[in-house]
Protein backbone atom coordinates (compact mmCIF):
# COMPACT_ATOMS: atom_id res chain seq x y z
CA UNK A 1 0.00 0.00 0.00
CA UNK A 2 0.89 3.75 -1.04
CA UNK A 3 1.97 5.94 2.27
CA UNK A 4 0.31 9.46 2.20
CA UNK A 5 3.82 11.38 1.70
CA UNK A 6 4.42 8.73 -1.34
CA UNK A 7 0.94 9.66 -2.67
CA UNK A 8 1.64 13.10 -2.30
CA UNK A 9 4.96 13.10 -3.98
CA UNK A 10 3.19 11.31 -6.98
CA UNK A 11 0.43 13.81 -7.08
CA UNK A 12 2.88 16.96 -7.00
CA UNK A 13 5.09 15.75 -10.02
CA UNK A 14 1.60 14.87 -11.48
CA UNK A 15 0.49 18.58 -11.03
CA UNK A 16 4.22 19.55 -12.05
CA UNK A 17 4.21 17.47 -15.30
CA UNK A 18 0.81 19.03 -16.70
CA UNK A 19 0.96 22.47 -15.47
CA UNK A 20 4.71 22.80 -16.65
CA UNK A 21 4.24 20.70 -19.68
CA UNK A 22 1.95 24.07 -21.39
CA UNK A 23 4.81 26.37 -20.23
CA UNK A 24 7.61 24.24 -21.68
CA UNK A 25 10.33 26.88 -23.20
CA UNK A 26 12.35 26.28 -26.45
CA UNK A 27 15.13 24.88 -24.52
CA UNK A 28 15.62 23.71 -20.52
CA UNK A 29 18.03 26.06 -18.43
CA UNK A 30 20.08 22.95 -16.97
CA UNK A 31 23.48 22.29 -18.34
CA UNK A 32 22.32 19.47 -20.29
CA UNK A 33 24.89 20.23 -23.43
CA UNK A 34 22.10 19.38 -25.73
CA UNK A 35 21.46 22.45 -28.41
CA UNK A 36 20.44 23.40 -32.00
CA UNK A 37 21.77 26.32 -32.74
CA UNK A 38 20.28 25.70 -36.76
CA UNK A 39 17.07 24.77 -35.14
CA UNK A 40 16.48 27.82 -33.11
CA UNK A 41 17.85 30.00 -36.16
CA UNK A 42 15.16 28.10 -38.22
CA UNK A 43 12.66 28.80 -35.54
CA UNK A 44 13.06 32.61 -35.01
CA UNK A 45 13.20 33.12 -39.15
CA UNK A 46 9.70 31.30 -39.06
CA UNK A 47 8.35 33.32 -36.24
CA UNK A 48 9.59 36.65 -38.14
CA UNK A 49 7.66 35.33 -41.51
CA UNK A 50 4.52 34.99 -39.27
CA UNK A 51 4.83 38.32 -37.55
CA UNK A 52 5.45 39.71 -41.44
CA UNK A 53 1.80 37.41 -42.52
CA UNK A 54 0.13 38.50 -39.63
CA UNK A 55 0.76 42.63 -39.95
CA UNK A 56 0.45 42.10 -43.81
CA UNK A 57 -3.29 40.48 -42.79
CA UNK A 58 -3.82 43.33 -40.30
CA UNK A 59 -3.16 46.02 -42.38
CA UNK A 60 -5.90 44.67 -45.08
CA UNK A 61 -8.50 43.65 -43.30
CA UNK A 62 -8.08 46.53 -40.81
CA UNK A 63 -9.73 48.45 -44.38
CA UNK A 64 -13.27 47.22 -43.24
CA UNK A 65 -12.44 46.60 -39.18
CA UNK A 66 -16.30 46.28 -38.42
CA UNK A 67 -16.78 43.04 -40.84
CA UNK A 68 -13.36 41.52 -40.23
CA UNK A 69 -12.91 41.93 -36.46
CA UNK A 70 -12.97 38.12 -35.57
CA UNK A 71 -10.33 37.95 -38.03
CA UNK A 72 -8.38 40.98 -36.94
CA UNK A 73 -8.50 39.90 -32.82
CA UNK A 74 -7.13 36.59 -34.26
CA UNK A 75 -4.31 37.52 -36.49
CA UNK A 76 -3.09 40.11 -33.75
CA UNK A 77 -2.97 37.32 -31.19
CA UNK A 78 -1.04 35.54 -34.09
CA UNK A 79 1.67 38.34 -33.96
CA UNK A 80 2.16 38.51 -30.55
CA UNK A 81 2.44 35.11 -29.96
CA UNK A 82 5.48 34.64 -32.57
CA UNK A 83 6.69 37.62 -31.41
CA UNK A 84 7.02 36.75 -27.87
CA UNK A 85 8.42 32.85 -28.99
CA UNK A 86 10.68 34.45 -30.85
CA UNK A 87 11.70 36.92 -27.72
CA UNK A 88 11.48 33.41 -25.74
CA UNK A 89 14.02 31.68 -27.82
CA UNK A 90 16.26 35.01 -27.63
CA UNK A 91 16.48 35.43 -24.21
CA UNK A 92 16.24 31.82 -22.75
CA UNK A 93 17.94 29.82 -25.67
CA UNK A 94 21.17 32.24 -27.23
CA UNK A 95 21.35 34.92 -23.95
CA UNK A 96 21.08 33.04 -21.07
CA UNK A 97 23.17 29.61 -22.47
CA UNK A 98 24.65 29.96 -25.83
CA UNK A 99 26.15 33.72 -25.52
CA UNK A 100 29.41 33.10 -22.95
CA UNK A 101 30.36 35.60 -21.09
CA UNK A 102 34.16 36.81 -21.80
CA UNK A 103 36.30 38.11 -19.64
CA UNK A 104 37.48 42.57 -20.52
CA UNK A 105 40.57 41.50 -19.99
CA UNK A 106 40.45 39.15 -23.20
CA UNK A 107 39.55 42.10 -25.43
CA UNK A 108 38.51 39.75 -28.63
CA UNK A 109 37.07 37.63 -26.92
CA UNK A 110 35.21 39.80 -24.92
CA UNK A 111 34.38 42.49 -28.05
CA UNK A 112 32.83 39.97 -29.22
CA UNK A 113 30.47 38.76 -26.50
CA UNK A 114 29.43 42.65 -26.31
CA UNK A 115 28.85 42.31 -30.03
CA UNK A 116 26.55 38.64 -29.75
CA UNK A 117 24.76 40.48 -26.91
CA UNK A 118 24.18 44.00 -28.52
CA UNK A 119 22.57 42.40 -31.32
CA UNK A 120 20.49 39.88 -29.11
CA UNK A 121 19.39 43.17 -27.65
CA UNK A 122 18.38 44.65 -30.72
CA UNK A 123 16.20 41.76 -31.71
CA UNK A 124 14.22 41.89 -28.09
CA UNK A 125 13.89 45.68 -29.16
CA UNK A 126 12.45 45.02 -32.75
CA UNK A 127 10.53 42.26 -31.34
CA UNK A 128 9.10 44.45 -28.79
CA UNK A 129 8.35 47.01 -31.92
CA UNK A 130 6.39 43.95 -34.21
CA UNK A 131 4.27 43.52 -31.17
CA UNK A 132 3.79 47.40 -30.77
CA UNK A 133 2.90 48.30 -34.72
CA UNK A 134 2.52 46.70 -37.86
CA UNK A 135 5.24 48.57 -39.68
CA UNK A 136 6.62 45.52 -41.94
CA UNK A 137 9.97 47.27 -41.75
CA UNK A 138 10.31 46.09 -37.67
CA UNK A 139 10.49 42.99 -39.37
CA UNK A 140 12.80 43.50 -42.32
CA UNK A 141 14.78 44.95 -39.30
CA UNK A 142 14.92 41.32 -37.45
CA UNK A 143 15.56 39.68 -40.30
CA UNK A 144 18.77 41.96 -40.97
CA UNK A 145 19.69 41.39 -37.11
CA UNK A 146 19.28 37.49 -37.13
CA UNK A 147 21.43 37.45 -40.79
CA UNK A 148 24.12 39.32 -38.38
CA UNK A 149 23.91 37.59 -35.54
CA UNK A 150 24.23 34.38 -37.32
CA UNK A 151 27.57 35.52 -39.17
CA UNK A 152 28.92 37.00 -35.64
CA UNK A 153 27.69 33.45 -33.51
CA UNK A 154 29.45 31.80 -36.49
CA UNK A 155 27.06 29.71 -37.66
CA UNK A 156 25.93 28.00 -41.12
CA UNK A 157 23.91 29.38 -43.01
Amino acid sequence: MMTTRRALVLIAMAAVAVIGGSLAYSHCQIPCGIYDDEGRFTELAEHFTTIDKSMKLINELSADPKANANQLVRWVMNKEAHADKAAEIITYYFMTQRVVPAAPTDKAAYDDYIKKLTLLHEMLVYTMKAKQTTDLANVEKLRALLHEFQHAYGAKH
